[in-house]
């Protein structure tokens, strides 16, 4: 039989019966985050929190920087950098882990509600590539923000706790489905389907009696009217917490794993990081799942910008060359979700390159798709310099691609940060169910990409 050269290892079986409760309290504080971090607004929130917890300060409040020092900086409420600083000169490169906080999602559109046959809807724009048919049916919670035509901002979190209501997508009956039934997955549920259930009580007052009692509710609740709608950002997902899957409670049930399970590890690496050479920095952002756009996107000059902020209260002065020499001089984990080998479609994988829950850790050295299309390619001699690192300090981990060939693929925040002419590579949590509602992670997976952050930004 062929011995294979490099053989995975399951984490379960590399960890000491100490090092084991370590794993399941680490899952502890993950599901806690997981809960309060249900969209990127919420998920930055959340995550300040935590940072000045722990000694982090706003970078603008800081007048001198000196190695040890913790400060953060926030960008349109949605994006966020955290950094540690090292001994050595920014010049010298810093060690980064970047990761999304967005997740797929519906948005409730501009001009949402409406009144049809006794029940009053909000209609929404599915975000993000997910299969709409898992959305239906099942309870949803809206989260996010309105903006009166005033300026107040209001924020709304409904439908995650027990006296909470819930919403709803309708789906056809299975008696009266034959039609539907027919059609290909992609098409059995469109995106003008795909419209939340609000309330089914009638206004006193007869004009458009279903719509004008929510719009009444809404009214007492947060001072708003139906044109406050055009200045919101509101977003349903998956009601419900993060849940522990399995009779020996191995796994993780949770809505936005995918790529919130990095912010977390992420966030409890450099959380817990000190005495540092590199400075280190974890970099949270948003729209990944829609191309990495807009001002809180990694395509934006914020993570730039705030390294040129970095340079300034080091040296005194900024230099256009000091940046370039930072960048080609740093090292990226790109920190997004490996998909994990399912045992039920294990055709969709080439076996020997996939990921498995509970065997570590996953380096991805591409993603893109149709011949590498899109990807970052790491190099191999930052391949090997990331294994050297966590061979030292004894990380289970395997390697990954994202499906075979010819099956698709997808992209991560890697080629952007590439783009500036850092060292990157993708190294994350494989998950099951990837997109899905509810996504599957290792606990065991979880816990040792924590130790893999906090080795990285030691070198």
């Amino acid at each position: 039989m062929e011995k294979l050269l490099y053989e995975k290892k399951n984490v379960w079986d590399c960890i000491e019966s100490e090092e084991e409760k370590e794993v399941f309290e680490t899952a502890r504080r993950y599901k806690n985050f997981m809960d309060r971090a249900k969209i990127e607004r919420s998920g930055v929130k959340e995550i300040i929190r935590l940072a000045r917890e722990h000694g982090f300060k706003e970078l603008d409040q800081t007048e001198e920087l000196k190695p040890g020092a913790k400060v953060y900086c926030l960008n349109h409420n949605k994006n966020i950098l955290l950094a540690v600083i090292g001994t050595d000169t920014l010049e010298s490169g810093v060690n980064v882990i970047g990761s999304h906080l967005d997740s797929p999602r519906l948005d409730v559109k501009q001009n949402p509600l409406y009144e049809s046959d006794g029940i009053s809807l909000l209609k929404t724009h599915y975000y993000g590539l997910l299969k709409k048919y898992q959305w239906v049916a099942m309870p949803l919670a809206l989260y996010g923000v309105i903006v009166t035509a005033s300026g107040e901002k209001i924020e709304v979190s409904i439908g995650d706790k027990e006296d909470e209501p819930v919403f709803y997508i309708s789906d056809i009956l299975p008696h009266l489905g034959k039609e539907q039934n027919k059609k290909i997955l992609e098409e059995a549920v469109t995106g003008e389907d795909m419209n939340l259930i609000v309330g089914s009580i009638p206004s006193k007052v007869k004009d458009m009696r279903f719509k004008r009692k929510v719009l009444e509710i809404l009214n007492e609740k947060y001072g708003i009217i139906e044109e406050d709608f055009l200045s919101a950002e509101l977003e349903a997902v998956p009601a419900g917490k993060a849940r522990d899957v399995g009779f020996d409670k191995s796994m993780v049930a949770a809505y936005g794993q995918d790529d919130k399970v990095c912010a977390f590890t992420s966030l409890e690496a450099i959380l817990n990081t000190q005495d540092n050479k590199k400075t280190a920095i974890a970099f949270f952002v948003d729209k990944e799942e829609i191309g990495n756009v807009g001002a809180s996107g990694m395509k934006s000059r914020f993570f730039e910008n705030v390294l040129s902020e970095l340079i300034l209260k080091e040296k005194g002065e900024y230099q256009d060359i000091v940046l370039g020499r930072l960048l080609a001089n740093s090292n990226v984990l790109s920190a997004d979700v490996a998909a994990a080998i399912d045992p039920t479609y294990p055709e969709i994988v080439e076996r020997r390159n996939a990921a498995e829950l509970g065997k570590g850790i996953s380096i991805v050295k591409y993603t893109g798709e149709n011949g590498k299309e899109g990807a970052n390619d790491a190099d191999a001699e930052y391949i090997g310099y990331v294994r050297k690192i966590f061979k030292e300090n004894g990380i289970v981990w395997q390697t990954a691609e994202l499906g075979k060939c010819d099956s698709g693929g997808g992209g991560t925040i890697a080629y952007v940060m590439a783009g500036h002419n850092m060292n990157v590579i993708d190294v994350g949590v494989p998950v099951l169910s990837m997109h899905a509602p509810y996504e599957l992670a290792s606990k065991a997976d979880i816990y040792m990409a924590v130790k893999a952050y906090k080795s990285f930004y030691k070198y």
